[in-house]
């Protein structure tokens, strides 16, 4: 039996999406390919409010992390967490003998603008790290405040991780002054895993362009210069499969609307969030919760592994909780393709299995 996925990513994926990723293959460097590149570039800068160049990148969206903080920071940088994918930008950089920082909030709260401020007062950082949403605890961050901060910092590159919330919920780069911006296609976008992409500013190449020791896959030089320069066009082959299924489906957000599709994913966190607090509680601080993903303090000490058996049975799937947190908490995902209809659908099933008894 086919389950439904409401886990943190992969999503489930639409039958005329993966139908698209078996689109006959092109040269990779032919105008058609170009065509394509430069398609979906014009296509997710309208979906992430900026003129900035697109990359688009085979990999996940760790590769492009990876890849900006190792190209971006030329003296030192400063990486905020809210868990386990904040911690995971810091070992990149570590891994890379980048110099870096760590600063971590206890689980379920948010980076705060006084605690970038407070870091940035001491003229110690010239780039800063925020994840905007994290799936493991449903922390959401507070980047408008954040880029506020930021503007009193013009020469400090800020890169946000909008893995899990680009296309789910507002993120204006331009607006707010990110200079790279990085997501991949297996959680709100809504395709298979496989693709990462980012936004660019000016001010982020110029700083790569000092640093001598870049990597060579995810070096942001090179891929900024291939797409600029050679008609969108990217030093290593691209997965043309997953630009096909991208291409199309940006058509279909396009003509949702960017502004409806916010509004759709803040719904179904509403619906999720409601049902939470009557029957268990909300593990995130209230002030900060996430849209696309919520989770859930396990208040009734229920075996969340065997709900999740019962809901496979029902055609369902949620997550456990993420690393510390698994059984203490679990995860609902309310992003992609779904819609408030197919979340009413899977808490009834829930809410069967808990009658059952079947937690236990």
């Amino acid at each position: 039996m086919h389950k439904r996925l409401f886990i943190p990513g992969p999503v489930e994926v639409r039958p005329d999406i993966l139908e698209k990723m078996g689109t006959p293959m092109i040269g990779h460097r032919s105008k058609a390919a170009s065509a394509l590149q430069a398609g979906i570039a014009d296509k997710l800068r309208v979906l992430m409010a900026t003129e900035n160049v697109i990359l688009l990148s085979t990999s996940s969206g760790s590769g492009l992390m990876e890849g900006a903080i190792r190209s971006c920071t030329r003296r030192r940088a400063a990486v905020f967490s809210i868990g386990a994918f904040g911690e995971r930008w810091y070992k990149m950089a570590t891994a890379n003998a980048v110099p870096a920082d760590l600063f971590s909030v206890e689980p379920g709260r948010a980076t705060l603008p006084e605690h970038v401020e407070a870091a940035l007062a001491t003229g110690k950082y010239d780039l800063v790290t925020v994840t905007h949403n994290e799936t493991a605890t449903g922390v959401m961050n507070p980047v408008e405040g954040i880029a506020e901060v930021l503007r009193r910092h013009p020469d400090v590159v800020w890169c946000v991780d909008a893995v899990s919330s680009l296309g789910g919920a507002r993120i204006d780069v331009d607006r707010l002054g990110i200079d790279v911006c990085i997501t991949s296609t297996q959680k709100c976008l809504g395709l298979p895993p496989g693709m990462a992409l980012c936004s660019v500013s000016q001010k982020a190449y110029h700083a790569a362009e000092q640093v001598p020791h870049r990597g060579l896959y995810f070096d942001f030089v090179e891929l900024y210069k291939y797409v600029t320069e050679k008609e969108s066009q990217y030093p290593s082959t691209p997965s043309l499969a997953h630009m096909y299924a991208l291409d199309h489906q940006l058509d279909r957000i396009l003509a949702e609307g960017p502004e409806a599709r916010f509004a759709r994913h803040h719904a179904m966190a509403e619906r999720v969030r409601g049902w939470a607090r009557e029957r268990f509680a909300l593990f995130a601080d209230p002030e900060h919760l996430s849209e696309t993903v919520t989770c859930i303090a396990n208040t009734r000490g229920i075996d969340v592994s065997a709900l999740n058996r019962a809901l496979g049975e029902a055609g369902y799937e949620i997550s456990n909780g993420y690393g510390a947190l698994k059984d203490r908490t679990f995860r609902i995902a309310h992003m992609g393709d779904a819609t408030p209809a197919d979340i009413d659908g899977l808490l009834a099933a829930i809410d069967a299995v808990l009658a059952q008894g079947g937690t236990r």
